[in-house]
């Protein structure tokens, strides 16, 4: 059996996705930039597909623009409104420990131009306190940049009470949605949010598209220059067949209900299944959490041990801990959440979307455990954990 346990990485690409972009990459082949026929054809389906997310989303399709994924749409959001504050003399900006790194690799770019960063804690439950968001805004304050839910853990922030707090200080707000969109409700009226980015492949889309919510009034700063493609504010022939695959946020959100419930049926079979295991730990707030992700960590183990283990017995997972040059890092997610670095590195992400199974799931429970007290046999480190617990 193959159990596919890492839609929070990306997800399986659905039929009805791939039918609709089939007609872009063969008959529809236009530029919608031309004043053709052809081209005007092109045109029409990427305007569609711009209506549609943006209905999705509770936005007007002037305010969406089309980019290459979340990443490429957090660094636009965010360097705009530095760039915005900065033209007023406000070059401070507010943030998580916890936030994805094509936000906080944006931010340290951006003290490098002299803008002053603030990253706030998160806690044990893995949410940002909106009071904190109020408490750490000053005069000179231009963005405040929180996720709506964590790629890792899951866990969903308060983001609509952020929003509020933002609108009343007058401070752009913008919100990384890549894990969201797709999965809970987002609207961006609702959120009180200026900017938000989303990224297709999250929610059955093809890969390398997303979009970036811009509200009517923001001035977006280009980081690609070129042509005058996405009113003159992303350079580059649109990627038309991705685009309208795009549409998957649709089938998404027109069964969002159904799916959460399905999903997290799956998710409490294993929760049920896994925290019996010893010295292990659930992370991040369960109340406040998306349906499809459990993020858990197991004392005396590595997190890649575990994932090779239970790849070889068919199940597809990611850890919290990553091999970079050579050096194994924690996840800086965990440290900000306070779990201690050697916890850390036995950590197990599992994320599973509506084409999943309960039947999966069992395999799921029956193996981890397995898989645990093996490497658990062969730790000099958990030896040590159990004979200091004596």
């Amino acid at each position: 059996m193959t159990v596919y346990a890492d839609n929070a990485a990306t997800t399986q690409m659905s039929d009805s996705v791939l039918k609709a972009m089939m007609p872009l990459l063969t008959d529809i082949y236009g530029n919608p930039s031309s004043l053709h026929s052809v081209g005007q054809i092109a045109k029409e389906h990427l305007e569609a597909a711009r209506e549609t997310v943006a209905e999705c989303i509770g936005a007007d399709p002037k305010e969406i623009y089309f980019t290459s994924g979340g990443s490429e749409a957090d660094n636009q959001a965010i360097r705009s409104a530095a760039y915005i504050g900065a033209r007023k003399g406000k070059k401070h900006i507010i943030s998580s420990k916890f936030e994805h790194h094509a936000v906080l690799h944006t931010l340290d770019a951006l003290k490098k131009e002299g803008f002053e960063v603030t990253l706030l804690d998160v806690y044990s439950n893995g949410i940002v306190k909106p009071e904190d968001v109020a408490n750490a805004i000053t005069d000179e304050t231009c963005l405040v940049t929180i996720m709506t839910a964590n790629n890792e853990i899951g866990t969903i922030q308060p983001i609509a009470e952020i929003g509020k707090i933002c609108k009343e200080k007058g401070v752009l707000f913008h919100t990384d949605a890549v894990q969201a969109v797709g999965h809970i409700p987002v609207n961006v009226k609702d959120m009180n949010c200026d900017m938000l980015s989303v990224s297709a492949h999250k929610f059955h889309g093809p890969k390398g598209v997303g979009f970036l919510y811009a509200r009517k009034g923001i001035l977006l700063t280009n980081i690609i220059y070129g042509g005058a493609q996405e009113r003159n504010k992303r350079a580059g022939t649109e990627n038309m067949a991705s685009i309208v695959g795009m549409a998957a946020i649709k089938d998404a959100t027109d069964h969002l209900k159904e799916n959460a419930e399905k999903v997290t049926a799956m998710r409490n079979r294993l929760i049920d299944g896994l925290k019996g295991i010893e010295r292990s730990r659930i992370n991040g707030d369960l109340e406040h959490h998306l349906p499809g992700t459990l993020n858990m960590c197991f004392e005396g183990i590595e997190g890649e041990s575990l994932l090779l283990l239970l790849d070889a017995k068919g199940i597809c997972a990611s850890s919290g801990s990553a091999c970079t040059s050579g050096s194994l890092d924690p996840s800086h997610v965990l440290l900000s959440i306070g779990v201690p670095v050697e916890i850390a590195h036995g950590s197990l992400r599992l994320s599973i979307s509506e084409y999943n199974t309960m039947e999966q799931m069992d395999h799921i429970v029956k193996s981890v455990p397995e898989v645990v007290s093996y490497l658990r046999s062969i730790s000099p480190v958990w030896e040590r954990i159990k004979k200091e617990e004596k």
